[in-house]
C-alpha cells in the first residue's frame, strides 16, 4: 500500500519536492485549473498573485460592479434602460399608481398630482379614464340613482353608501378637470 507522501502530487515549484497539498488557481482566466504547492510555496504564490493585475481602473470596476450582482444584469430603477419592463404592462392601473397619473393644470402648475382624496374618490366612482367633469357628473347621476335610500326602500346600507358617494362627488367637483 502507498504511503499518504506517494498518493499526493509534488509542489510543482520548480526544485521541490515536497507534497502538493494545496491548490492555487492557474490565472484569472481558467480559475477551475491549479497549481498543486505546498504550503511555504503557495504562500508565497498567494502574495505575489494579482487577480487584477494586468486590467485597468475601468475594467477592474467593470468587474468588481459585475461580482456584487452575480455577473446578472441590472438596471437603474426608473431609467430608461428599464422601459421594457414596465408596470404598465403587467398592471392594470387606471388611477396610475404606478406610472403616470392623470394629471391636472390648475393653479398648482402643470403636471399636477391627483391628491390621495381625489384618488380615492375616483375608485369610489369608478369613474373611467379619459377623466373629465362631464364623465364624473354622469357616474355620480348614476350612482344616485341607484343608491338613493327611496330607490331602496329605506336601506340603511343604501343611504351609508349614498353618504359615501356624495363625499367623492364634492371632492372632484372642484378639482380641476377638463
Amino acid at each position: 500500500m502507498a504511503s499518504e507522501e506517494e498518493e499526493r502530487p509534488r509542489c510543482e515549484h520548480p526544485g521541490c519536492v515536497s507534497a502538493g497539498s494545496f491548490r492555487a488557481p492557474r490565472s484569472r482566466d481558467d480559475l477551475r485549473n491549479y497549481f498543486a504547492f505546498c504550503l511555504d510555496h503557495v504562500r508565497q504564490y498567494n502574495l505575489a498573485w494579482d487577480y487584477f493585475g494586468d486590467m485597468t481602473p475601468e475594467e477592474i470596476e467593470s468587474q468588481i460592479r459585475r461580482d456584487t450582482v452575480w455577473e446578472r444584469p441590472t438596471w437603474r430603477l426608473g431609467s430608461a434602460s428599464r422601459s421594457a419592463h414596465r408596470t404598465e404592462d403587467y398592471v392594470n392601473d387606471p388611477l396610475g399608481v404606478f406610472g403616470a397619473t392623470h394629471r391636472r393644470t390648475d393653479h398648482n402648475g402643470p403636471g399636477y398630482r391627483l391628491s390621495t382624496q381625489e384618488e380615492r374618490a375616483l375608485a369610489l366612482l369608478q369613474v373611467e379614464p379619459p377623466i373629465t367633469k362631464d364623465r364624473i357628473k354622469a357616474r355620480y347621476k348614476a350612482l344616485v340613482k341607484r343608491h338613493h335610500p327611496d330607490a331602496n326602500g329605506g336601506d340603511k346600507a343604501a343611504e351609508e353608501r349614498l353618504k359615501e358617494i356624495n363625499l367623492a362627488y364634492a371632492t372632484l367637483k372642484h378639482a380641476a378637470f377638463p
